[in-house]
C-alpha cells in the first residue's frame, strides 16, 4: 500500500473545489479542450456496465432517455453533464465493446457494485462483499484499452494529456456494504486508510500514465440516503441532524472526505504539472437537502421508485413492479440508494459553482 506524507504546508493552495463546468468549458486559448474522458466507479456513474435483469427495464431511463441504458437513474448520471458539457458524446460503457471498441471520445469503466479495495481484503471481519467489481479491475481494463488503441508510450501519453479523467467516486461501496449488514458500524473506519492508499496509488499511476488533469470526487451524505435512513432508523432526535439526516453516517462520509482531500492536497504538490481537481460532492449534494424548494424538489429524503412503507418508500426496490411516487424531477432519490438525474445536475451545477470556485489551467 502506498503511504504519504506532507511536506509543505501551502498545499491547499493547489486543491480545487473548483468550477467544473467552466474549467471544462474554458477557451482552448486559455486552458486547452478536453478531447476525451475516461472515467471510473461504481454505479454512481455506471452508464452500461451492468446493463442486465431490472436495470433495462421500465422505468429506469423514463425521463431523458425514455428507456432504459444500464444507467441506475431515471435518466442522465454525472458523468453525462460532463461529457455535455465538453460538447462530447455521452460516455460509452467499457465492456461492451471492451475488445473492439476505439473509443475515440473515452471510455466508462465504472460498474455496479466496485469497490476500492479487493474482496480478499475484507476476509479478516469475515465479510463477503455482493459485488465483483474493483478500482484495480477497472485500471487493468483501462490499460489494455490504451495498449490496442496506442501501441507506443508517446500515443498513449498524448491521449491522456487531452483527456479529463473522473475518478469516483469510488470507496463508497465500502463502507456501503459493510453497513447495509448492520454490523458494528465503528468498524468501518478501519477502512479508510486503505481505501485512501488505493485510491493515491490509481491517482499516482494515471499520473505517471501521462494523465494531466484528474477529477477526484469525494463521497455523499449517506446519512441524507433513504436507505440508509430506514436501515437505521431511530426513536432518538438526537441521532437526526436539522435536516432529518443521521448524523453519525454522514459524520463518517465527511472523514472519508477529510482523508481523500489530504490526499489529493498531498499529490498535488508532488506533481505540480498536473491538475487535480477535488469535487466536492457532499456539499453539493446538502444544498437540495438544505433548501430543497430551491431546487423543485419535494422530500430530498425521500425515494421517487420503491415501495409504499412510509416515509422513505424503501421496503421494495425499483423495478416495473414498483411504485412511481410523481415526476423524478422532482425527487432527489431515485431507488432509495440511487439519486435522480435531477439530483444529479444540480451536484453537478453545485460543484461548478461551489463555494469555492477556482480555475487552474
Amino acid at each position: 500500500m502506498a503511504s504519504f506524507s506532507c511536506q509543505h504546508r501551502s498545499v491547499s493552495l493547489r486543491v480545487f473545489l473548483v468550477s467544473v463546468i467552466l474549467l471544462l468549458n474554458a477557451p482552448t486559448g486559455l486552458c486547452g479542450g478536453y478531447k476525451r474522458i475516461f472515467s471510473f466507479g461504481d454505479s454512481i456513474i455506471d452508464t452500461g456496465n451492468f446493463a442486465t435483469g431490472p436495470l433495462m427495464e421500465f422505468p429506469f431511463g423514463m425521463t431523458y432517455f425514455k428507456r432504459p441504458t444500464g444507467r441506475i437513474c431515471d435518466g442522465r448520471v454525472l458523468v453525462d453533464f460532463y461529457a455535455q458539457a465538453l460538447q462530447l458524446p455521452l460516455l460509452p460503457p467499457n465492456l461492451p465493446e471492451k475488445d473492439t471498441g476505439l473509443f475515440p471520445n473515452g471510455s466508462n469503466f465504472a460498474v455496479l457494485g466496485a469497490t476500492a479495495m479487493p474482496k480478499d481484503y475484507f476476509r479478516r471481519w469475515n465479510h463477503n462483499l455482493p459485488g465483483w467489481c474493483r478500482l484495480g479491475m477497472q485500471m487493468g481494463w483501462f490499460k489494455d484499452l490504451l495498449h490496442r488503441i496506442a501501441p507506443r508510450d508517446d500515443a498513449k501519453r498524448q491521449i491522456l494529456s487531452d483527456s479529463l479523467i473522473v475518478l469516483g467516486e469510488i470507496g463508497g461501496n465500502d463502507y456501503n456494504f459493510w453497513f447495509n449488514g448492520v454490523r458494528p458500524r465503528e468498524v468501518a473506519g478501519q477502512f479508510i486508510p486503505d481505501t485512501m492508499a488505493t485510491i493515491g496509488s490509481s491517482i499516482q499511476e494515471l499520473i505517471r500514465m501521462g494523465a494531466k488533469t484528474i477529477l477526484v470526487p469525494n463521497n455523499f451524505p449517506i446519512g441524507c440516503v433513504p436507505d440508509y435512513l430506514s436501515r437505521y432508523r431511530s426513536g432518538n432526535r438526537a441521532d437526526y441532524d436539522e435536516h432529518g439526516c443521521l448524523r453519525w453516517f454522514n459524520d463518517f462520509s465527511q472523514r472519508h472526505n477529510r482523508e481523500l482531500r489530504g490526499v489529493v492536497a498531498r499529490l498535488s504538490a508532488r506533481n505540480p504539472g498536473v491538475k487535480l481537481i477535488y469535487a466536492d460532492y457532499f456539499g453539493a449534494a446538502m444544498e437540495f437537502v438544505r433548501d430543497q424548494r430551491r431546487f423543485g424538489i419535494g422530500d430530498p429524503l425521500t425515494a421517487c421508485c420503491g415501495g409504499d412503507q412510509q416515509p422513505y418508500h424503501t421496503n421494495k426496490g425499483c423495478d416495473r413492479t414498483a411504485r412511481i411516487w410523481g415526476d423524478p424531477r422532482g425527487f432527489a432519490s431515485w431507488d432509495g440508494i440511487h439519486m435522480t438525474e435531477k439530483a444529479y445536475e444540480v451536484i453537478a451545477q453545485g460543484v461548478s459553482t461551489g463555494p469555492s470556485p477556482t480555475r487552474h489551467c
